[in-house]
């Protein structure tokens, strides 16, 4: 995500965050954007497995429904025999 960003970049940054916010914010401010980012990785990480767990379950389908496929032409392949 911020690969591009390196040490001068970085400096800048925070700078510019000092001149907004101040030196006495800029600390409650860091803490609240470690919080929201952290909410957004749990919350990402839970969609992606939910969506795996879907991708998996439907996999799964898929494969019950081609054995079932499978042992029906068996079975009426056996009864024209």
């Amino acid at each position: 995500m911020f690969g591009n960003i390196g040490f001068p970049e970085l400096i800048i940054i925070m700078a510019i965050a000092l001149l907004i916010f101040g030196p006495k914010k800029l600390p409650e401010v860091g803490k609240s954007i470690g919080k929201a980012l952290r909410e957004f990785r749990k919350t990402s990480d839970e969609v992606k497995e939910k969506f795996e767990q879907e991708v998996q379950s439907q996999e799964f389908k898929d494969i019950k429904e081609d054995i079932e496929k499978e042992t029906e032409e068996n079975e009426e392949g056996k009864k024209d025999s």
